[in-house]
């Protein structure tokens, strides 16, 4: 599968201080965050049902739960790493073909650099990261399949107007599978292939060394 990354309209996107229970005050983004039903700057299109399914795992699984988590930056894998959390997401909802979030920005190393950019006035925008398989549609156009997750809606990025080759260059040009639950970076067709050929008996076996080829290869 392939890993995903979106750069939503930066031009909608809210800067929002809020105040506390304590009296304090804490620093939001909010816009949409994920869009549907329409090309995006990447070419993409994602069916609405497709986000709808993905958007109420994510909100079951993780917003309410209070482990949405969004990293400042380009992360290059579908993984969240703890170490560059900048904010948690705290709603993700629908609107019309749109799913507006908001994220609190977390008292964290990487969440207090992007405080500190956004008293700047820095321009800064959201970019989602998921995984999941293309399908040519013609025009130019590709459409994401059923198979695709939602890693994360948001992470913060600073450049929202970013050329379709930087994203694709550093965010597309490695292939990732799931094995017993965990993201890695495989070379799809020879591991898709060899799992398929497996005979069912044989299958959690065939897991394990397609497992153990991706210790090797670190």
């Amino acid at each position: 599968m392939k890993l995903i990354c979106e750069v939503a309209d930066d031009q909608a996107l809210q800067f929002l201080e809020e105040a506390d229970a304590s009296g304090g005050k804490k620093l939001y983004i909010q816009g949409p965050f994920l869009q549907a039903e329409q090309p995006n700057k990447n070419h993409r299109q994602y069916r609405i049902e497709t986000l709808q399914r993905e958007v109420k795992r994510y909100n079951e699984n993780y917003v309410q739960k209070n482990r949405a988590y969004g990293e400042l930056g380009h992360p290059q894998g579908p993984t969240i790493n703890l170490d560059r959390v900048s904010h948690m997401i705290v709603k993700l909802e629908q609107s019309g073909n749109d799913f507006i979030g908001k994220a609190k920005i977390t008292d964290t190393p990487s969440g207090n650099i992007v405080k500190a950019l956004m008293g700047e006035g820095a321009s800064l925008g959201v970019s989602s990261r998921g995984m999941g398989s293309l399908k040519d549609i013609g025009s130019g156009l590709s459409e994401v399949q059923d198979d695709y997750y939602l890693a994360t809606p948001a992470d913060i990025v600073a450049d929202p107007s970013a050329p379709d080759a930087f994203v694709q260059g550093i965010m597309e040009n490695k292939e990732w599978t799931c094995v017993e639950g965990i993201w890695m970076e495989q070379h799809l067709d020879a591991a898709k292939k060899f799992i398929n050929n497996t005979p069912a008996p044989e299958l959690n076996a065939a897991k394990i060394k397609v497992f153990e080829a991706f210790i090797q290869s670190l």
